[in-house]
């Protein structure tokens, strides 16, 4: 098969007929190094998640998938380790852009608001607290960088560069994603701080949702059971990894050899729980 792209956790095969098959692997990342342990289950877990919400907002966007289901693609996939993980999708013409939508007062945003700054265009008249939740979520994208870190930009430099209509669709899409996916977190216990989307367009030039939707890896999401305003929220996501490398003086550190199998366990089991959470199963 042809590889196209290995990233941090996704492996993608163009398959050469307009379609793609990606595999979501146990690869975890954090201080943007591939650590060399794997976490058990995690790549069925992000692909649980996306799978359900490329579902759950098909009447709001159409989006990449095609099948879920191994017996629909090459034979090369038709294997037990492929399972769950894998997925075939539309090929697309991806948008230069991560599309990405702010509910909460916090990270970056915050420390910009503490300072009396804008944000990226955004101006604040109300007060806030460290994550309290925002009157309206905001869009700010980011370009996509060949290397390096990705560049936060403006929504009216991503709507000079795409043309007012494509920029506006994808704000106003993105945030409508958002806003139907949050409430559905919400009533099973879990705030979706923000989020990042990618977009592309079909043949038709049509809006499509692609790559990964609303999975810890890709969001901010909080426990709603421990939140509370005015404090930094634990993540359901690589929280347990970050605060051990950091204990060892290990963050960043390309040589490191093995992360110990109780951290391994602890943070496999928070993405099962918040698969459970919002899934249903």
């Amino acid at each position: 098969m042809k590889k196209i792209i290995s990233g941090k956790v996704r492996e993608v095969y163009d398959l050469e007929d307009g379609r793609m098959v990606i595999v979501t692997t146990d690869r975890i990342s954090a201080f943007d190094v591939i650590l060399p342990t794997m976490i058990t289950g995690k790549g069925k877990v992000l692909n649980a998640l996306s799978n359900f919400w490329f579902d759950y907002t098909k009447d709001i966007v159409k989006n990449h998938m095609i099948s879920s289901d191994l017996k629909d693609m090459p034979t090369e996939f038709q294997k037990p380790e492929y399972e769950g993980r894998t997925i075939l999708v539309k090929k697309l013409k991806m948008v230069p852009y991560e599309v990405i939508v702010r509910g909460y007062m916090f990270g970056s945003m915050y420390d910009a608001y503490k300072k009396g700054e804008n944000f990226l265009g955004h101006k604040f008249d109300k007060e806030y607290q460290q994550a309290e939740k925002l009157e309206e979520p905001i869009v700010t994208p980011s370009t996509k960088a060949a290397e390096g870190h990705d560049i936060n930009v403006t929504i009216e430099y991503m709507k000079n560069d795409l043309g007012e209509e494509l920029g506006s669709k994808i704000e106003k899409t993105a945030i409508a994603i958002y806003k139907k996916c949050y409430e559905h977190a919400y009533k099973n216990g879990i705030i979706i701080a923000d989020t990042k989307f990618e977009f592309g367009l079909d043949e038709n030039g049509e809006l499509v949702l692609g790559d990964e939707v609303l999975t810890p890896d890709s969001s901010r999401f909080w426990n709603l059971a421990e939140y509370k305003v005015g404090t930094s929220p634990k993540s359901y996501d690589k929280q347990f990894v970050r605060d051990w490398l950091k204990e060892n003086n290990l963050a960043g550190d390309a040589n490191i050899k093995s992360i110990p199998a109780e951290i391994v366990e602890k943070t496999a089991a928070l993405y099962r729980e918040c698969q459970t959470k919002i899934c249903g199963k």
